[in-house]
């Protein structure tokens, strides 16, 4: 263990010698997996984003929507929530919401906005939402039945403010128009493809205006700690009510699931689909997946560039050094001892490199956070707050380590194992490979 613990210091001795000659290498290291962090965070980041944005529109991690009927009456929102408590889903909260969908109109002072979306939600089980989101002004804390909540875009064509009175036109199930009045209670800085024309009201007064029953929904939204496993919840629950209710199939993306609903104004009956945020935002899946291409090309060059580098450098540092190598094999040094100093000089090198590099992508990442996407069409749905935010999941950061690490290792470990096993002549000659 003494003879180790010498070993590992003399390695660092050496290392810290040799500096410059490492410098090269050193710079290619914290260059390339900065760029790779950067890359992966970003990436990672902007799926997050994306995610977020769609689960706090939907509201679930999965969620349950009727087809053929827009909507769930009580018997079947208790048969779903209890299907849900007995399978062992547990969900961290549920939501229900109901939808009105592109028939919404909002007036204020002789100006006229068709709505998107038109969200019925019960304020005090969506207050955990609601604090997510981005506010452009003070929402009212005592929300109630007459409130409502204007996205941005909205607020901005209409010319509302906070406390201005408007008036919300709805069709009912029956195509007619009913209006009400209410109170402009919060204004949510959304600029995203969800938040443009949306509102929300409660769940009671959207009911009343579209004439459904008092505690009827159009969905039921399950949230849980960890969002990747609303896929397998969703099989598990899927199964559960398979004999309870009628159901649709399990879909996986957006033209699954129009295919699935084809033909539902004919349906003599409702069917319950159990969806995730990923089956709504599959188009934006499919963008992402193209800039995936670009991502692991890049990421390959930067892995190549860390191989080469590291190949050509470390070659140098060992020739330059088999005389050294020669001295210490005569007082001593076995091949094994010889390789442990290399091996403590690169895995030294590697940790510094990465260390260095983190701090280099935090760097990268910092800078591009000011820079404007205002010219990419709908691009606000990657961005938080207007800004591109990174995310370091662990198990990437993870990856990204290892990759680096295995690469150094693939490109030096030849080299040091030639050089450490050439007899002592040779390396007194200074000949190493």
């Amino acid at each position: 263990m003494e003879k180790i613990l010498m070993l590992f210091k003399l390695g660092v001795k050496y290392l810290f010698r040799y500096r410059r000659r490492y410098g090269f290498l050193l710079a290619a290291l914290v260059f390339c997996f900065g760029i790779v962090s950067f890359i992966t965070s970003s990436k990672d980041g902007m799926y997050d984003n994306v995610y977020i944005t769609a689960q706090s529109h939907y509201a679930g991690d999965i969620i349950a929507r009727g087809y053929g009927r827009n909507f769930l009456h009580n018997d079947e929102i208790t048969s779903i929530l209890e299907t849900a408590k007995l399978s062992g889903v547990n969900p961290d909260y549920t939501v229900l919401r109901t939808m009105s969908f592109e028939t919404g109109v909002v007036f204020f002072n002789g100006n006229a906005i068709s709505l998107k979306y038109a969200i019925g939600c019960d304020w005090e089980s969506e207050a955990y939402l609601f604090s997510k989101m981005e506010f452009s002004s003070s929402v009212n804390s005592k929300l109630n039945d007459d409130s409502i909540i204007l996205s941005l875009p909205v607020a901005e064509q209409l010319g509302a403010k906070i406390g201005d009175s408007i008036i919300l036109e709805i069709d009912n199930i029956f195509r007619q128009k009913n209006t009400g009045r209410f109170v402009v209670s919060g204004i949510i800085n959304d600029v995203s493809i969800f938040g443009y024309y949306k509102v929300y009201i409660s769940r009671l007064s959207l009911n009343r205006l579209l004439l459904l029953n008092d505690d009827d929904c159009s969905t039921i939204g399950f949230f849980f700690k960890n969002p990747q496993a609303a896929e397998n919840n969703r099989r598990i629950l899927h199964k559960a009510l398979d004999d309870k209710l009628i159901m649709g199939p399990l879909v996986y993306d957006r033209d699954g699931l129009n295919r699935s609903i084809d033909g539902r104004f004919t349906w003599d009956h409702m069917k319950v689909f159990l969806l995730t945020p990923p089956v709504y935002f599959s188009e934006i899946s499919d963008l992402l997946d193209a800039m995936n291409i670009v991502s692991y090309f890049l990421y390959g060059m930067m892995l190549i560039i860390i191989f080469a580098s590291a190949s050509v450098t470390y070659r140098l540092i060992l020739h330059e050094r088999a005389k050294e190598m020669g001295v210490m094999r005569s007082i001593g040094f076995f091949g094994s001892d010889l390789r442990i100093v290399l091996w403590t000089e690169v895995i030294i090198l590697g940790i510094i490199s990465i260390i260095a590099g983190l701090l280099f992508s935090f760097l990268l990442n910092f800078f591009a956070s000011f820079i404007s996407f205002s010219w990419f069409p709908s691009f606000e749905i990657f961005l938080r707050g207007g800004r591109l935010v990174p995310l370091y999941l662990a198990d990437t950061v993870l990856v990204n380590i290892l990759l680096t690490l295995l690469i150094l290792a693939a490109a030096v470990i030849v080299p040091s194992l030639r050089a450490s096993k050439k007899n002592l002549p040779s390396l007194l000659s200074g000949e190493t490979l």
